[in-house]
């Protein structure tokens, strides 16, 4: 098989030759793996690494703003700025554009997103490159971190509590422009595309950041007409949530989600071996490999230990599993230990 077959495999519920594998890294583990490698070595050959090609449309809309030489700053009027903390360096959010918003005239006056500000027409070309050797993702769709980011984390968290009108009036906008965007590139892209995010972050370390009564009544009918959509177009539907998610699996199981990430084993009711028993007949799992302790702070032999219950345990019938750290690998990894869960997954799991 190839990478494609492979993957396509592993989320259609049928064995693959071999358990596929993906990646998520920082750009120092990257520029690290490069220089083992040589600056003309494939990574994904090397490492055998499956992945998941890309495609989007094209900002063309208004001119952003001039920020300053570390900032950034989106068409949401979002902001970020560069911070190095020694050990990696990463964009921090700094500016929530919505954040001081009180009333619906508030919201209003806010310069939406609209499709109108991307162009599609390259889409279909690139699409159909990518997908020759790899599945193809297009898309974002994240109702609940996307009310975050417009108004901060406290914020957003006390919203449905504090208004609900104003609440739904703000989703309803953010969701308008996330559906419209999201249907012109499936429409330009129609019948290439593989897997679309519908995602978003519900999960802490140790439960869920808001209860299922209040997900339901706000965000769960936005998630629900993405993936409609996303079906619509016959594109599998991809889900990350991190943390301690449990509670919220049957549902999004009865909605229509069919791949869940990352798989963040050490927090409570997400053991690998338990979700495979329970859900592993309608979910493809992607991640699984400890990013908090095992691959920064263990051996390679743990690791490869790892590696190796992963593949036990979430692909225990030979299929339903895309091997991957659980989330970014982050610059105090060793690159041994990314050589090691790699090596190791293509030596243990060829099936």
């Amino acid at each position: 098989m190839n990478a494609r077959e492979r993957m396509l495999a592993a989320m259609n519920h049928e064995k693959p030759d071999r358990i596929p594998t993906d990646i998520w890294a920082t750009p120092e583990v990257w520029q690290r793996v490069r220089q083992h490698f040589g600056p003309e070595a494939d990574l994904y050959c090397e490492l055998h690494i499956d992945g998941i090609a890309s495609v989007g449309a094209k900002y063309v809309g208004p001119p952003l703003p001039q920020v300053a030489e570390h900032d950034s700053i989106n068409y949401w009027g979002m902001r970020q700025r560069r911070m190095d903390y020694g050990t990696g360096t990463y964009y921090e959010q700094y500016f929530y554009p919505l954040a001081y918003a009180q009333t619906l005239e508030d919201l209003e006056q806010y310069q939406w997103p609209e499709a109108d500000w991307f162009d599609y027409s390259e889409m279909r070309a690139a699409a159909a490159s990518a997908r020759e050797k790899q599945v193809l993702l297009c898309g974002y769709m994240c109702p609940f971190f996307y009310h975050n980011l417009l108004r901060g984390l406290e914020t957003s968290l006390m919203d449905p509590v504090d208004d609900s009108e104003f609440t739904h009036h703000l989703l309803n906008r953010l969701c308008d422009f996330f559906y419209e965007h999201h249907l012109r590139m499936f429409e330009s892209c129609e019948g290439l595309i593989d897997l679309a995010h519908v995602t978003d972050d519900y999960g802490s370390q140790t439960g869920p950041l808001i209860g299922l009564a209040t997900w339901r009544e706000f965000y769960k009918p936005h998630m629900q007409r993405f993936i409609d959509l996303c079906h619509g177009f016959g594109i599998k539907v991809f889900h990350h949530d991190d943390g301690a998610i449990r509670p919220f699996i049957p549902e999004f199981i009865a909605m229509g989600i069919e791949i869940l990430n990352p798989v963040q084993s050490t927090c409570p009711g997400m053991e690998r071996e338990g979700l495979k028993r329970d859900f592993g007949r309608d979910l493809c799992f992607h991640g699984g490999i400890d990013n908090q302790q095992v691959l920064p702070f263990g051996t390679p032999e743990q690791v490869r230990a790892e590696v190796r219950d992963a593949i036990d345990t979430l692909a225990s019938d030979g299929t339903g599993y895309i091997l991957a750290p659980c989330h970014n690998l982050q610059p105090v990894t060793p690159l041994e230990n990314i050589l090691a869960m790699y090596d190791e997954a293509w030596k243990y799991g060829r099936l």
